[in-house]
């Protein structure tokens, strides 16, 4: 989740699932201050990770048996750009995916084109989709993330788990994929549930189905031009 201030953003997070947030591990952008410190303390947590701790939270957290806290300094990317899998054999190598979506280059398929509130959140589902092994579909909505599917074995099948998650709530959010429809069906399943914008690579020799489906329900739809695709 995003916010003004990271409690707020914490907050906002465990609203979305706080059943898998018991036992879970917090990572947060920005140094955190008392008042995170303080609603981190209700629940039980592994670890916290983040740029800093403010002395105030760290009085407060140091109360949690067992809990680590990992302070990581400045956001500066260090390492290497490539990404090592060992195989049989050897490895395989490739590049970080350092993507970063350039609205300028987003293709609008569908009648109608997604507002400037269903942008943002499409903007931020796909920033999140992108760190989601794949076959992955995250719900979003007003800066939230309320669904999660993650590793399926399909498209559809990993729609179905972070609309199930989103609930009620999926109603007016925005959906992203981190590859390509390759039928219809993630569409007509998302409009179901209430989602009025969806955000995808494209690509698929029946992205047709896909814009029409995405059309009969009245949903917005953009093209990316670019995959995720983590495995």
């Amino acid at each position: 989740a995003r916010a003004e201030t990271p409690a707020a953003a914490y907050r906002l997070a465990y609203s979305a699932d706080p059943v898998s947030a018991f036992g879970g591990i917090v990572a947060v952008n920005r140094p955190v201050d008392g008042e995170m410190a303080a609603e981190m303390q209700k629940i039980f947590l592994e670890a916290v990770i983040a740029p800093d701790f403010t002395p105030e939270a760290l009085e407060i957290l140091k109360t949690k048996a067992n809990l680590r806290l990992l302070a990581t300094g400045a956001a500066e990317r260090q390492g290497t750009d490539l990404q090592l899998r060992t195989v049989s054999g050897g490895l395989l190598v490739q590049e970080v995916d350092k993507h970063v979506l350039n609205p300028d280059n987003l293709k609008i398929v569908t009648a109608r084109e997604p507002s400037a509130e269903e942008q943002e959140d499409l903007f931020f589902a796909w920033q999140v989709v992108k760190h989601v092994k794949s076959n992955a579909i995250v719900v979003v909505k007003n800066g939230v993330t309320l669904g999660i599917g993650a590793g399926q074995m399909n498209r559809v099948g990993a729609a179905k788990i972070a609309l199930e998650q989103a609930g009620d709530r999926a109603e007016g959010a925005v959906l992203a994929s981190d590859a390509f429809f390759p039928f219809g069906d993630t569409v007509t399943e998302a409009a179901k549930a209430g989602i009025v914008a969806i955000i995808q690579p494209g690509g698929s020799i029946r992205d047709e189905e896909s814009i029409k489906a995405a059309d009969a329900a009245g949903l917005a739809m953009v093209f990316t031009g670019v995959r995720h695709f983590r495995h």
